[in-house]
């Protein structure tokens, strides 16, 4: 009977984690998409430190936020959620080896990943080179990681979240 509410409890999580992301995007629209975005939902990818089954809460956030994105289709919806798995999964064992800075690895792994899809995306479809374009995703995503980490860990500080 515990399995079952533990299990409970995870889908209602990644459901939560799915819905918050892509609301985050959808309401920060201006600044989720371009070249040069400040995606806000980014603020809750180094949880995934602390519970690896939110990758999939991450992942389809992505896709529901991204029916929004301008250029929406295959880089979108299947590309980006692909890559985010990929990060999430990747932030999440990295997270392990540091468990001391758990959150802010996990959101820099994921920072470094998630721009380096990006740019090679905006590389298809426009044409743009990675190197105009990876530098600047790469800081955007590096400052909106370390302000979730940073709130993460001071919510950790209360509450154990992820239990």
């Amino acid at each position: 009977m515990e399995n079952e509410s533990r299990r409970a409890k995870d889908v209602a999580l990644v459901s939560v984690w799915a819905a918050l992301y892509a609301v985050l995007v959808i309401i920060f629209q201006p600044i989720s998409f371009q070249a040069l975005q400040f995606r806000v939902a980014g603020m809750l990818r180094p949880a995934i430190a602390k519970k690896w089954i939110l990758v999939f809460g991450y992942a389809i956030g992505v896709v529901v936020g991204n029916v929004f994105s301008p250029f929406v289709g295959f880089w979108e919806l299947v590309f980006m959620p692909i890559m985010s798995l990929v990060a999430g999964i990747l932030g999440y064992l990295a997270a392990k080896l540091i468990p001391k800075y758990d959150y802010y690895v996990c959101g820099v792994v994921i920072a470094v990943i998630i721009p380096l899809a990006v740019s090679y995306m905006l590389n298809q479809l426009f044409g743009l080179t990675m190197l105009a374009t990876f530098p600047m995703l790469l800081v955007s995503e590096q400052i909106v990681n370390f302000i979730g980490a940073t709130l993460f860990k001071a919510i950790e500080k209360r509450w154990m979240w992820w239990k």
